[in-house]
């Protein structure tokens, strides 16, 4: 999978892509994470990618002319890769969306920043993202989050392919408990069932915990189909 994340501030993205899973899954050739400046595709000698409104109002708006150029080169890698949006405008992600783009060869996100976009650069984006109901200074910090996310669910990128099965909200239900070493800590215990041994009674006992979990912390996310 290759990853083009489009941005005003490309140094963001040097620690993300050099550091833990990321860092690791680009080292593996697992994937290919490449920043796009947008600056580079200004108009002026001023790197100006942005102006004041039509109609007035606080703040300043990116320009199409700008950055459609800039989704237009990187598309050149290929053409019918997937254009994500990043605005807080759009659908709320979630594990299910990071599983079904992680099946995608190649990405392209978007990222804002200022008071936001001119409207018809939507017209050149297939989908449109948010990381949740709030707003951020710029897309930059979603697109890391989205990124990581995705590169986590391709094959061989964890130690055990297994291990993003069992994560939070992977199956509708949170995480069950996890522990290790010491067996004991001030007095607070390893439940005795997971010194046992007994892989049925184990795996029993974490669903019943992430059933419990779930209801106790994220009740909207159970349904009689994960329980």
């Amino acid at each position: 999978m290759k990853i083009q994340i489009i941005t005003l501030f490309p140094e963001l993205f040097d620690c993300v892509k050099t550091h833990s899973i990321l860092g690791r899954a680009i080292k593996n050739q697992k994937v290919i994470i490449e920043t796009v400046n947008l600056r580079e595709f200004s108009h002026d000698n001023y790197g100006s990618v942005d102006d004041h409104p039509y109609g007035g109002g606080p703040g300043m708006v990116l320009k199409v002319d700008v950055v459609e150029p800039a989704i237009k080169e990187a598309k050149k890698v290929n053409p019918d890769a997937k254009i994500i949006l990043m605005t807080p405008q759009g659908q709320v992600y979630k594990q299910s969306i990071a599983k079904e783009l992680a099946h995608e060869t190649d990405l392209i996100l978007v990222c804002g920043h200022y008071e936001g976009f001119d409207e018809r650069i939507r017209e050149y984006c297939d989908m449109e993202l948010s990381i949740g109901d709030y707003v951020l200074t710029g897309g930059e910090l979603a697109a890391m989050v989205i990124t990581d996310s995705i590169v986590r669910l391709l094959p061989g990128v964890l130690g055990d392919d297994a291990s993003s099965l069992d994560e939070s909200h992977n199956q509708r239900l949170l995480e069950y408990p996890h522990y290790t070493r010491p067996s004991e800590y001030e007095g607070k215990k390893v439940p005795e069932i997971l010194l046992g041994g007994n892989h049925k009674k184990i795996e029993e006992w974490r669903k019943e915990q992430s059933i419990q979990r779930t209801k106790e912390r994220r009740p909207d996310l159970i349904s009689d189909k994960n329980i």
